[in-house]
């Protein structure tokens, strides 16, 4: 992580902001990967595939959707590469068991059991608190840069213990936020159909 640094209370409130719509926004994107009962082709962001020697993601070399609850279409756009494809997504640790007709991949999904719904539950329960514990690195940084500025005299006591102040709260309202959308998402993993 990058260190927070300002001249102003200001300078570092902006920076504290902008790191912690980004530990939201990654906090989506990881969350996109984690599978729940229903297809859905951000399950395959992961998945590199071997073109020409070079490690691609699959989303560069293909279009995906899918167009039914337990299934999702791979579309390469170069047909020479769907064995390729096809044994990227075999290897990629997912569990999916594709199929090609020569120009598309299936990919059935499978109902989640209930065993594998708890344990997808366990790893975004993992995932939210590594965002979680993000938001208060940002905060001790932020909190130290207001402290330092305190000790080199640019601001008074009064700003600095203002400007911490205003860094819990922010970061208070972005942990919430976190919980928000892990709990969402933890809904979405437990329903059934």
């Amino acid at each position: 992580m990058s260190h927070i640094q300002g001249e102003t209370v200001a300078d570092i409130e902006s920076q504290v902001v902008v790191r912690m719509k980004k530990t939201l926004e990654d906090l989506h994107r990881e969350m996109a990967t984690i599978r729940t009962g229903k297809a859905s082709p951000t399950i395959l962001d992961g998945v590199r595939v071997n073109y020409y020697g070079t490690p691609t993601p699959l989303n560069q070399l293909a279009n995906m959707s899918a167009p039914e609850s337990s299934l999702i279409l791979v579309q390469p756009w170069d047909v020479s590469q769907i064995d390729e494809i096809e044994k990227a997504i075999l290897s990629s640790g997912l569990g999916l068991n594709p199929s090609n007709d020569g120009k598309v991949i299936r990919i059935i999904i499978p109902a989640l059991t209930e065993e594998r719904r708890k344990d997808l539950v366990k790893l975004l329960h993992q995932v939210v608190e590594q965002h979680r514990v993000a938001a208060r690195t940002v905060r001790r940084d932020a909190n130290d840069a207001l402290k330092q500025l305190e000790k080199d005299k640019k601001i008074s006591e009064d700003d600095s213990r203002r400007g911490q102040e205003s860094v819990q709260k922010k970061t208070s309202e972005i942990v919430a936020d976190l919980d928000k959308a892990g709990s969402v998402k933890e809904q979405e993993i437990m329903a059934i159909g």
